[in-house]
């Protein structure tokens, strides 16, 4: 998939998977060694994400049913627990330094492919 942030007219990711069920969303990027700059990871549904096991920290974007941004975890490291963020739908994974400049708070997302 590719995601645009529609409020600030730019590209955000073009390689993003999806993790729909619960084994895909348990695992998550738990198997990967890395993310490329392009690449990310849709978890939906999800209001809460575990860093254990991981082996590189990311940035972690919580979205409501709108795609509008309600939290950003920027450079969140392995071993750590997010908070449960109310309203969430799904969150968006990407390498860590990913939303600099391109997602905050308040801004929506559109998902394409």
């Amino acid at each position: 998939m590719q995601i645009l942030n529609k409020t600030k007219n730019l590209q955000v990711s073009s390689a993003v998977g999806r993790a729909d069920t619960f084994t895909t969303r348990l695992f998550g990027l738990i198997p990967s060694r890395s993310l490329g700059a392009e690449e990310g990871l849709w978890l939906e549904p999800c209001a809460m994400i575990h860093m254990c096991f991981m082996r590189f920290p990311i940035d972690a974007v919580f979205l409501d049913k709108q795609l509008k941004v309600l939290r950003v975890l920027r450079d969140f490291k392995p071993w750590h627990f997010s908070p449960w963020v109310l309203g969430a739908r799904g969150v968006l994974e990407l390498p860590a330094g990913r939303c600099g400049g391109r997602v905050e708070e308040g801004d929506t997302l559109e998902f394409i492919g």
